[in-house]
């Protein structure tokens, strides 16, 4: 990023209409359904935290994914947002991803800040609708990633996925069709699917605020 993103100038860009489906559809498998579940269908509901916080050197704005374990009930083995199904307990799906991050990460500060949430997106292979949170901390976090949850962490500056170059794309066989599935290259893991389509939103946030 050619200046730098502060959380209020991101915030305020989440006030403003999202691009929503039109960002998603750049980083989603093709073909791929795209429509909400119907209103008869009620799907179940998930929640996760986009973290950003500054790190490095220069205190350049960084974002956490983790590679689930292959013992998790859902999306065993994928890179993803500290998150999971939104509790009956939870008064909302941002309380649910603050949660999430809490118990996944051990990230509980009370100084993380809410920003704003980015589009839902629903999930056909686990039936999941997920809401997209994004936070900040002020440092970087000390992170205690639970075992059974966690296999790894990959922390990854934010300009990184505002450049082209670490976007690539393969074709997979799903359902004895071919597919192909773009994704975000990340410490040598693909970042694909609801992950990938979540960040290319978040990117296209991103340019409108540094735009702004």
């Amino acid at each position: 990023m050619t200046t730098p993103l502060t959380p209020d100038a991101l915030e305020a860009a989440l006030r403003q209409p999202l691009p929503g489906l039109a960002a998603q559809a750049r980083m989603a498998p093709n073909p791929r359904p795209l429509r909400p579940p119907t209103p008869d269908h009620q799907p179940r509901i998930g929640a996760v935290l986009v973290l950003l916080y500054p790190a490095g050197q220069e205190g350049e704005l960084h974002l956490v994914l983790t590679r689930r374990t292959d013992t998790v009930a859902n999306h065993r083995g994928q890179i993803s947002f500290p998150g999971g199904r939104v509790d009956p307990d939870d008064p909302s799906t941002a309380q649910a991803a603050l949660r999430e991050i809490c118990e996944e990460l051990g990230v509980c500060q009370a100084d993380l800040r809410l920003l704003g949430a980015l589009t839902p997106l629903y999930i056909p292979p686990s039936d999941f609708l997920i809401y997209p949170h994004v936070a900040y901390l002020p440092q970087r976090p000390d992170f205690r990633p639970h075992p059974e949850e966690v296999a790894e962490l990959l922390e990854a500056p934010l300009a990184w996925f505002l450049d082209d170059s670490r976007v690539g794309e393969e074709e997979a066989t799903v359902m004895g069709r071919p597919v192909r599935i773009p994704y975000f290259l990340v410490h040598g893991h693909k970042v694909w699917g609801a992950t990938a389509m979540v960040l290319a939103e978040l990117a296209e946030v991103v340019r409108g605020a540094l735009s702004a």
